[in-house]
């Protein structure tokens, strides 16, 4: 049992150092002060990538001692700009993972702040809705038909690379932990994280 914390720690220092690492990167680039896109009304954006997922099983089924490596699916983001800076938004990031020979989903739906530190460097987090169910493509029944809820915390960060009037790429990392509840009175943890080229509208 001793082990598996010390795993799960080195596990959330590796995560937490590559977030410090990519902010680190995206505030030392040089930054222009003015202005370079009107960020108002709404926002929609969509994220490519990948990374890692790290889950464990209070009933010992699995346990954080495996990480997986995954894409990202699905990872959407809606809001609204209140002002140039902040923005009040939904994240709906996710995972597919493998459990037991079938293909699940780990995903949020998460009310969020987003907020431009500089004009192209920006954090991101919030607190809301965990779940965790089968992939849509593999859904069997009796056998990977469960749909377990929770709850998760989000982190991210990203550097836009291009902008063209409303249109914004970005690089970012984000930071996934959660609960969802399972039959039984138990629960399955889950750590991701995840880099993706973002592709923004606002």
């Amino acid at each position: 049992m001793k082990m598996k914390a010390i795993k799960k720690q080195i596990l959330l220092k590796i995560a937490c150092i590559a977030f410090v690492l990519v902010s680190s990167l995206s505030y030392s680039q040089k930054t222009n002060t003015e202005k370079t896109t009107n960020r108002d009304g709404f926002i929609f954006e969509f994220v490519v990538g990948g990374g890692i997922i790290s889950l464990e099983d209070s009933s010992g089924i699995q346990t954080f001692d495996k990480s997986q490596g995954t894409f990202v699916f699905p990872d959407l983001k809606l809001g609204y700009m209140l002002n140039y800076r902040l923005a009040i938004t939904i994240s709906i990031p996710g995972n597919i993972y493998e459990f037991q020979d079938n293909d699940r989903n780990f995903a949020g739906f998460i009310p969020s702040l987003q907020y431009w530190i500089k004009d192209k460097w920006w954090i991101h987090g919030g607190f809301g809705l965990v779940i965790d169910s089968p992939a849509l493509y593999d859904i069997k029944d009796n056998v990977n038909d469960n749909w377990n809820y929770g709850h998760a915390v989000m982190f991210s960060t990203g550097y836009e690379i291009y902008k063209k009037k409303n249109f914004a790429l970005n690089v970012q990392s984000n930071l996934v932990m959660g609960r969802a509840n399972l039959v039984g009175d138990t629960n399955r943890d889950a750590i991701l994280f995840n880099v993706g080229l973002g592709f923004s509208w606002l």
